[in-house]
């Protein structure tokens, strides 16, 4: 993974737990004080490394972590300078949810190691989608959870999302999403 995520993280931890959790934390990963390089890559286990040492330093289970990390991820990446790249994937939820493999098409041109999710959308009413992600990282459910979470509250609606594991016609996760305008919205 790049480093874009691996600051992303750092920047979570320190911003809600302090600068001397995130060093307990990257310690407890065996890496190194020094600073992480957004545009350089990044073996994926440096990232799952910090995540489980979070679970035992916060005292909190990997899927709480990664959600909350998908929750900042939308806005952590929206403030260093990709906001106007993902105002441009879409005006409304379903029509990001549709864009999200043109938008890291996009990213993947500046990153040229990215190796992004894909996502799939079937069964679409105009208030609900089922949304296929295909990944070779395995356990990255909860963090999509977390985007789709920040995702609702970014395009003002309440969302209900239901997830599944399905092996055909090849594993990958599903969500089921739900939505309706967020009250006094």
């Amino acid at each position: 993974m790049y480093g874009l995520i691996n600051k992303a993280v750092e920047g979570l931890v320190r911003q809600r737990f302090g600068d001397a959790m995130w060093h307990k934390i990257r310690e407890g990963a065996n890496f190194p004080d020094e600073p992480f390089v957004s545009m350089e890559n990044y073996p994926d286990e440096t990232t799952y490394a910090l995540v489980g040492s979070a679970t035992k330093e916060l005292g909190v289970s990997t899927e709480d972590i990664l959600k909350e990390f998908g929750r900042f991820w939308m806005t952590y990446t929206a403030e260093l300078g990709y906001g106007e790249l993902l105002r441009s994937s879409g005006r409304s939820l379903p029509e990001f949810l549709k864009n999200l493999d043109a938008l890291h098409t996009r990213v993947q041109m500046s990153m040229n190691h990215l190796r992004p999710p894909s996502f799939a959308v079937t069964d679409e009413t105009p208030e609900s989608i089922v949304l296929h992600y295909h990944t070779e990282r395995p356990g990255l459910a909860p963090l999509v959870v977390g985007i789709l979470e920040a995702l609702g509250e970014r395009f003002e609606v309440e969302i209900d999302i239901r997830h599944e594991r399905t092996a055909a016609p090849r594993p990958h996760d599903v969500f089921h999403l739900r939505w309706r305008a967020r009250v006094g919205a």
